[in-house]
């Protein structure tokens, strides 16, 4: 059982549940998967950075991501249909409240200037993303074997109907949010 997970059932569930009057409990809004992706242009050059950039993503999300391929033919980027332009890695149940744990408890506090999340990642459906610049904020990237500074989008769905149930939500698992 994760802590996070932990914390979600033992405190905001009940605040959840009081804050919006919900009589029911499974009205309350959960974490339902946590999507990392990472975006690489690059590949297109340099296709090796694929394979460094699964093998980062294996070890930050304990999980093995897919390579994701081209839809379509982009003359001015030289992306043809079918080439590796990045990986994505969706996590759920246990390791989705591993993978949070970490974040928010150890790779977020090593941002350089961090100041906090900003609030205006809502999709006004209750899911959350930001991006982060530099995948060796994660203590599992060893510095010397980086090849290239890679970002990576995490986006995490949730149950809520509506953006302020979703930021309630992430707060009271302390995202760190801006003020």
């Amino acid at each position: 059982m994760s802590l996070l997970y932990q914390v979600y059932k033992d405190k905001t569930l009940p605040e959840l549940m009081a804050h919006f009057k919900y009589k029911n409990i499974l009205q309350v809004p959960k974490l339902e998967k946590v999507v990392i992706n990472m975006g690489l242009g690059e590949a297109v050059q340099n296709p090796k950075i694929i394979e460094t950039a699964v093998d980062e993503l294996t070890a930050i999300s304990g999980q093995k991501p897919v390579v994701r391929k081209a839809k379509k033919s982009i003359a001015a980027f030289k992306i043809r249909v079918g080439l590796p332009i990045g990986c994505s890695v969706t996590l759920r149940k246990e390791r989705m409240y591993d993978f949070l744990t970490k974040l928010i408890h150890i790779a977020i506090p090593r941002i350089r200037d961090f100041r906090g999340l900003s609030p205006r990642g809502f999709d006004g459906h209750g899911n959350y993303t930001f991006g982060l610049k530099e995948q060796i904020i994660f203590p599992e990237i060893n510095y010397d074997k980086i090849d290239k500074i890679k970002g990576m989008n995490i986006t995490i769905v949730t149950t809520a109907k509506n953006d302020e149930e979703a930021r309630y939500l992430l707060t009271s698992l302390n995202v760190p949010f801006r003020k």
